[in-house]
């Protein structure tokens, strides 16, 4: 298989990167094919703005959608998006790999989401504005996990932590970001406490993340409701007889996705 690593991290000694490190050894020794996508060594422009359409269709005023569809029909991108774009379609999965940083990404990866999700791509898919989206789309048959490192500790982000569950807290992302355009998300993979692990904390982190990354391909995926399957008879509103009695994020979720074997899993090399 073919699997896109996106990360974000400044510093090489970070336990973020130290877990790029492991993904890549982990993966290629599973026999897979690993890109990535370092995006603070790629210097990624984070800001999506006008410079992203050199080519405007109205030279007048500034539409996103409009222009952002334009250029990805035309083959009138900048040529970083494009290169990304045709990552992400190519592989198989993509992991994005990163800090929480006030409860979501860094500006610079959201930076990438922001310029590579084109119109005709990632919305508006087929030029058929709502019809593909959230489990239909561009990246469907893909697979897509998010690899979290965690400042505080797990019990804040527990049911009823301050902080509130992290698979909420990322449910823009998850399932926003990705099962919009077709991903198929696998459960979140978290790090707590990641700024006071000690020797043996890293050790143990490591052969954890090594655990998820042999079942990418394996672990069921969050049971999103898919938009197309029923659930929503008009593509906006839940039927009536689904998730009776729920509202907000979680009616949306069919089931408690199960957690990924991780048992008889050797991990593949050392990180330095």
């Amino acid at each position: 298989m073919k699997i896109l690593i996106v990360h974000a991290h400044p510093e090489p000694t970070s336990l973020t990167r130290r877990l790029v490190a492991q993904s890549v050894r982990t993966l290629q020794a599973g026999g897979h094919e690993v890109l990535q996508s370092d995006l603070y060594a790629m210097r990624w422009k984070a800001v999506f703005d006008a410079d992203d359409f050199p080519a405007r269709a109205d030279p007048e005023r500034l539409s996103f959608i409009a222009e952002s569809g334009h250029a990805y029909a035309t083959g009138a991108q900048t040529l970083d998006v494009a290169a990304e774009q045709a990552k992400v379609l190519a592989v198989d999965a993509v992991i994005f790999q990163f800090p929480l940083w006030w409860y979501g990404m860094p500006a610079i990866m959201k930076g990438w989401i922001d310029r590579v999700w084109a119109y005709g791509l990632a919305y508006g898919y087929k030029d058929g504005g709502n019809t593909y989206r959230y489990g239909d789309g561009a990246f469907k048959g893909k697979r897509a996990l998010l690899a979290v490192a965690v400042g505080g500790p797990e019990k804040d982000y527990s049911a009823r932590g301050i902080n509130g569950p992290l698979e909420q807290l990322l449910f823009p992302i998850t399932h926003g970001t990705l099962y919009f355009p077709g991903f198929d998300v696998l459960p979140t993979h978290a790090v707590y406490d990641s700024g006071r692990l000690n020797a043996q904390g890293l050790a143990l982190a490591e052969a954890a993340w090594c655990a998820r990354l042999e079942t990418l391909f394996d672990a069921a995926p969050i049971p999103f409701r898919a938009q197309n399957g029923g659930d929503y008879p008009d593509r906006h509103v839940l039927a009536a007889h689904v998730a009776v009695g729920q509202t907000g994020l979680m009616a949306h979720i069919a089931e408690a996705a199960s957690a990924p074997d991780e048992s008889a899993v050797v991990c593949h090399g050392e990180v330095s």
